[in-house]
């Protein structure tokens, strides 16, 4: 059980703190608004997790010899790191005092990513399920082991970079601050690119 435990440990911690575009989103967030905006995307994989390894148990045996439904979903993730993308961009030096409190729009937006995001679907199909599936063959328990450990290091992992940017948050302002999110703007689109790239790979155009 405890090889389990530690693999969902290791798994977690590295997909949790891995540069990606949920971390661009949690630390947008956390600059945009507020720690919690960013803790609240950080917990959209709880949300999202579970029809996505429903899925992967579902057809995994399918989606081994056809990429298009994994290719399409990498297609619509890139329009939606797009969209994201071009709203840093157009961030301006007032942005700071436009909203005084966050919008509770934080979590939406990470599971509409989540979702979105072909890696989730990839992870589960060609690590998580497997994994998955051999701790419970070994028992029950260390399947339950697995799937704790990994999403509290994943989830933990991300709560902690938006603690780590909200303490410095102080330190952007002004031009600083439209530049950081202009930054954070390019790197969407860079992995929209990313998914495109996926998506075209696996619908084999």
């Amino acid at each position: 059980m405890f090889s389990f435990l530690m693999a969902g440990l290791v798994l977690g911690a590295s997909a949790g703190f891995a540069p990606g575009p949920l971390t661009a989103l949690v630390i947008s967030e956390t600059l945009q608004y507020d720690v919690k905006a960013g803790i609240r995307v950080a917990f959209s994989p709880l949300v999202t997790d579970f029809p996505i390894i429903l899925f992967t148990f579902l057809i995994l045996s399918k989606l081994s010899s056809s990429g298009g439904v994994l290719g399409t979903i990498s297609l619509v993730g890139g329009l939606v790191l797009l969209h994201m993308g071009y709203g840093s961009l157009k961030t301006d030096a007032n942005a700071l005092k436009i909203t005084s409190k966050p919008v509770n729009t934080s979590l939406q937006k990470g599971i509409v990513l989540n979702l979105t995001n072909p890696h989730p679907y990839l992870f589960w199909i060609s690590v998580g399920a497997p994994t998955f599936l051999k701790a419970l063959d070994f028992h029950y328990l260390s399947a339950m082991g697995f799937m704790l450990s990994f999403y509290f290091f994943l989830v933990g992992a991300k709560i902690v970079m938006a603690v780590l940017v909200g303490k410095s948050r102080h330190f952007i302002s002004g031009r600083g601050y439209v530049w950081a999110m202009r930054i954070l703007g390019l790197f969407l689109f860079v992995f929209a690119g990313f998914l495109f790239q996926d998506g075209i790979r696996l619908l084999g155009v």
